[in-house]
């Protein structure tokens, strides 16, 4: 008996030290946040279908170009510190299929004609990674960042398609550089910046392309964000041409529960191929998104594409156009699934049939499972 009594009281003194311990021991959500640093993050994973042959054929689009797969497309994971006033950073991750095909120079090459690298084999990707210095309005980042260019961003939780718009693969994705942001007001920023180029983590010319935006919130409802880029880009070996580009995106919530934008873009290259022509393509789309329920979102896209000269896909005199429905249930604030319909049709027969016959339209499915954590 004194036995077992001796063993209750030694066990007892071990377990009340190791409650405390628990009790009061940080957790690494509140040791961050003690910290300032903060921790995101989210997966996606789904499965798409394809009436056409994109895996080997044509594909319009940049990430979604798989015939009848399943896929982990995208694991994203943010870390950063981004005080108002003084020095931060931040760093952003993409792992998944979507990853190969964001990759910057060198590690994808420029294509000469195009603008969007070539796929890569690499599964991972450091999307984003710069230090931060605020100070009052103006904050001034340095590094590698994303483009200020398009509705639709890399990140899929900041879509409500699941596909991307033609659009978002005929703009850069990230930029190396430099850029600052002027918040003269609550309603006007201003943005200048210069940088590498389009998707160049080291430069693949000695020329820089300099970037200007302005986001304005003239009434509340109504958000306009302008961006212009001009700067020399390879255009073949030892061959360089100025590229301009410019994109507008206006958003305005009509009532609280719809959402409706527009975008336009308009790029234009000298000495396309090498040669001494300048070559164009533009594009505009229109985006509406309604919430049904607290639980039930309906989204649209609707999008036109003018490859004037064949810049961006190189069939030149081809016009191209998109119709995306998107269904979405937001089963909690974290977890959300999404299916998708799109049809796209061409004016020429671009697109090729798993026979290999040509045809000038696409139908593809998709379903989207998201978890945000």
């Amino acid at each position: 008996m004194k036995k077992l009594l001796l063993a209750s009281a030694i066990s007892a003194a071990f377990a009340v030290p190791s409650a405390v311990i628990a009790q009061t021991a940080p957790t690494l959500d509140k040791v961050l946040e003690a910290s300032g640093i903060s921790l995101s993050g989210y997966i996606d994973a789904g499965y798409t279908y394809a009436n056409r042959n994109l895996e080997t054929g044509f594909s319009d689009r940049v990430f979604d170009s798989q015939n009848n797969s399943f896929a982990l497309r995208q694991l994203g994971l943010t870390i950063a510190k981004q005080p108002k006033q003084g020095f931060g950073g931040l760093v952003n991750f993409t792992v998944g299929k979507d990853a190969q095909g964001i990759h910057s120079f060198p590690e994808s090459n420029p294509p000469p004609a195009g603008v969007v690298p070539a796929a890569s084999t690499s599964m991972f990707d450091v999307t984003q990674g710069y230090v931060q210095y605020a100070a009052g309005p103006l904050t001034v980042v340095a590094g590698k960042y994303t483009t200020m260019h398009g509705t639709e961003v890399i990140a899929s939780t900041g879509n409500t398609n699941i596909s991307r718009s033609i659009l978002f693969g005929s703009v850069p994705f990230t930029h190396t550089g430099l850029r600052g942001t002027y918040a003269m007001s609550d309603t006007v920023s201003l943005i200048a910046g210069v940088n590498n180029g389009w998707d160049q983590l080291t430069d693949a010319n000695r020329a820089k392309t300099f970037e200007l935006g302005a986001t304005l919130t003239p009434i509340k409802p109504l958000t306009i964000a302008a961006s212009v880029m001009s700067g020399k880009e390879p255009v073949a070996a030892a061959v360089d041409g100025l590229r301009n580009s410019i994109n507008v995106v206006a958003t305005y919530t009509i009532i609280d529960p719809l959402t409706v934008g527009l975008e336009l873009l308009n790029v234009s290259q000298e000495n396309a191929g090498g040669g001494t022509s300048t070559a164009k393509y533009n594009g505009v789309a229109g985006y509406a998104t309604y919430l049904i329920t607290p639980k039930i979102r309906a989204a649209a896209r609707v999008e036109m594409f003018n490859d004037k000269n064949g810049l961006r896909f190189a069939t030149a005199a081809t016009k191209y156009a998109e119709v995306t429905l998107t269904g979405a249930y937001l089963a909690s604030d974290s977890f959300e699934i999404r299916g998708e319909v799109r049809t796209d049709r061409a004016n020429q027969s671009v697109f090729v049939d798993f026979d290999g016959a040509a045809s000038k339209n696409l139908v593809t499915f998709g379903v989207q499972t998201l978890f945000k954590f």
